[in-house]
């Protein structure tokens, strides 16, 4: 039977919820499979666990690591499921047998009878669903405080087993060595949505049969129990100089190696010997008391230090924006003829944001071990905009982008933002020059699906699916009373997850909380960022005693799955948007978006009313200006079809969720895959 039509499992056993619920609870970073019940059903997969939430403030002590959780595989746990859906079945043949028999008295005893269409099966399963997924919520209560850091349910009641695996179980007929080079990785080492893409697509490529490796720097703040299995590999000399009155002087730093797994992904951390260097200390990824230049410059030369080292020869040296730009300089570019002990490798660059772009002075680039002067020339790294001036500079990210081998971008519609139009500022040049251009390409993100999954979600009080969207409202009941809104299933849900900053479109976000309540609706906002001024004065002024208005200056990943599974319509109205990650989580929970028509936002969002395609359908709705009344136009549309035509919605709600999985990573992961294989024939 396929996942999606299959009947409700029963509910594991309290001590298995407890275990589901294990890394929630302690917020440790162990990612746990219930397993089932004897006799009862299978449970859903465990949240993405969160580190700790607080560094130690010491250098690693291995042994001191926490000891990995005992684990349940997906394919334990499915072939388990299947093995009581069989048994299930059999009961049910049996004793549709037993009143056969009772309602032809005296005739012979019964065969086994046909077993029961898909359908049949279906609908027996479903009946009374909503009142066995309302049985075990524990509802919350507005003076509770932050409900949503405890389970929402007594135990789980996934409407699924887990779905499978990053990959889907699809093998490439070529099995690819990569190495990831990245300054943040989810959960653990994440600020914005270079982590969940990093992560997301190394587990893809994992699934898929591929050997992939992620270089990270083992920040202060990121925790030992967050790295299972965390090994002390070794220590080396990395070459580190500096330029004292105007002169390059070459010196080394003593640096440690880590290995271990972080959501099943292996990793190699490296650290400077922190009694000669304050490197990656503090007590958040970026704005430490340390130089952030220097700190990735250094760690772009320590990571190609330690590849050689350790004898690799990966295929594909993965960089992600400037923090690891220098890593393709370096390598093609460099004394040191990286490039010569690894003949085969090849160097492909992500850019996530053009926002960003790693300008440096020539004496900071000395980090690395080399002097600046090496590439201080417009045709590979010097910045433009700073010839005459006294320093001139370097952008990394321009040096990524002339060395790479293969650049990419976080979707179709950015990457021809930044050669058409103004989203890559002064370094569109750069992208126009023809030998630039025939390397670039605009690839959409994923999201993980088997994270964010209705069906199977331990962090919502009801699951839901595309046919079976009872839980839907429950969860929407459970997030009002838990935030103290009024408790009305007719008022739209209007929910912003975000964080706050000019590039979300925080004066449209303003009005749209003006404009839902004159409309008759709800609105709840998640986040956090330094333009949060004018919601903070809505939240603590006009709004304060409004029943309809919450807001969380915040950001918590339990309550944006509640969130998610609970609005009717999701807003991002973006300035400029790379990619979007939350429009497709959206999409995924039948949460309808509302958004501006701008980069990943125009690739993944189609408009229900003008868009005529099919591929994707149309699934939410789009306003292209950047004023007041655009939003308006889309914002009140999405107000009628709620409110003027229940039954159109409905069928918007399932249609979305129905093709959400065209989002996951599995299909960006085969995209990159692609562009890996053309890389290593250039």
């Amino acid at each position: 039977m396929p996942a999606g039509h299959m009947a409700l499992q029963a509910a594991p056993s309290a001590a298995a919820g407890r275990a589901l619920y294990r890394g929630f609870q302690r917020r440790s970073a162990h990612v746990v499979l219930a397993a089932p019940a004897p006799g009862g059903g299978g449970g859903g997969g465990a949240p993405r666990s969160a580190a700790a939430a607080a560094a130690s403030g010491q250098a690693p002590t291995v042994a001191s690591a926490a000891p990995a959780a005992k684990r349940i595989t997906a394919a334990e746990l499915m072939e388990e499921v299947e093995r009581l859906r069989v048994e299930n079945e059999t009961l049910r043949q049996q004793l549709a047998g037993l009143k056969g028999g009772e309602a032809e008295a005296g005739a012979a005893a019964p065969t086994t009878p046909a077993a029961p269409t898909e359908e049949a099966a279906d609908v027996a399963g479903s009946e009374g669903l909503a009142e066995r997924l309302e049985a075990g919520i524990q509802w919350p209560k507005p003076e509770e405080g932050s409900f949503w850091e405890r389970p929402p349910r007594v135990a789980p009641l996934p409407l699924a087993p887990p779905a499978a695996g990053p990959g889907g179980g699809v093998l490439d007929p070529r099995s690819f060595h990569i190495m990831h080079i990245t300054a943040e990785m989810a959960p653990v080492a994440k600020v914005g949505g270079l982590g969940d893409v990093v992560t997301g697509l190394a587990r893809s490529c994992l699934g898929r049969g591929h050997n992939v490796e992620i270089m990270l720097p083992f920040y202060e703040c990121l925790p030992e129990s967050a790295v299972e299995d965390l090994k002390h590999e070794r220590d080396f000399e990395c070459p580190k100089g500096k330029t004292w009155d105007g002169v390059f002087q070459s010196g080394t730093l003593r640096t440690q190696v880590f290995t271990g797994k972080i959501e099943g992904c292996p990793v190699i951390l490296i650290r400077p010997d922190w009694n000669d260097s304050n490197l990656f200390r503090g007590g958040r990824i970026y704005g430490g008391s340390y130089n952030e230049a220097e700190a990735y410059l250094y760690f772009s030369r320590a990571c190609l230090e330690y590849v050689r080292q350790s004898g690799r020869q990966p295929d594909v040296l993965h960089v992600h924006e400037w923090q690891a730009a220098a890593v393709a300089m370096l390598f093609w570019d460099a004394p040191a003829q990286f490039s010569q002990d690894m003949p085969r490798t090849r160097v492909m660059m992500t850019i996530h944001n053009f926002d960003s772009s790693g300008e440096c002075k020539q004496d900071e680039f000395a980090a690395t071990g080399v002097s600046g002067e090496l590439y201080a020339t417009v045709d590979k790294a010097l910045d433009e905009r700073t010839i005459g001036h006294n320093p001139e500079r370097l952008c990394l990210l321009k040096g990524g982008i002339v060395y790479s081998n293969a650049v990419t971008t976080v979707s179709p519609g950015y990457a021809n933002e930044t050669l058409n139009g103004g989203a890559a500022g002064w370094l569109k040049s750069s992208l126009a020059a023809p030998a630039v251009a025939a390397k670039y390409k605009g690839v959409l993100n994923g999201i993980d699906t088997s994270f964010w999954d209705p069906a199977t979600d331990p962090l919502i009080p009801a699951c839901f699916d595309a046919q079976r969207q009872e839980g839907k409202a429950l969860c929407k009941r459970f997030l009002q009373e838990g935030l103290g809104l009024t408790v009305d299933p007719s008022k739209p849900l209007v929910a912003v997850v975000s964080r706050l900053v000019p590039q979300k479109g925080i004066h449209l976000i303003e009005h749209a909380v003006h404009r839902t309540i004159q409309q008759g609706g709800q609105v709840v906002v998640l986040g956090t960022g330094h333009a949060d001024g004018g919601l903070r004065g809505l939240a603590g002024g006009q709004y304060r005693d409004n029943p309809d208005v919450q807001m969380r200056f915040l950001y918590s990943e339990p309550l944006a799955h509640q969130i998610y599974a609970a609005a009717d319509m999701l807003l991002v109205p973006s300035m400029f948007e790379p990619c979007g990650l939350t429009q497709m989580i959206a999409l995924r929970y039948g949460t309808v978006p509302v958004v501006r028509s701008t980069g990943g936002l125009a690739d993944t969002v189609k408009d229900v009313d003008n868009y005529q395609g099919t591929d994707p359908k149309p699934n939410g709705f789009v306003f292209d200006g950047i004023d007041a009344g655009s939003l308006d136009s889309a914002l009140d549309r999405a107000f009628r079809y709620y409110k003027e035509t229940p039954e159109r919605w409905a069928a918007l709600r399932g249609s979305i969720m129905s093709d959400a999985p065209r989002w996951s990573w599995d299909t960006a992961a085969g995209s990159y895959v692609d562009l890996y294989q053309q890389a290593s024939q250039a």
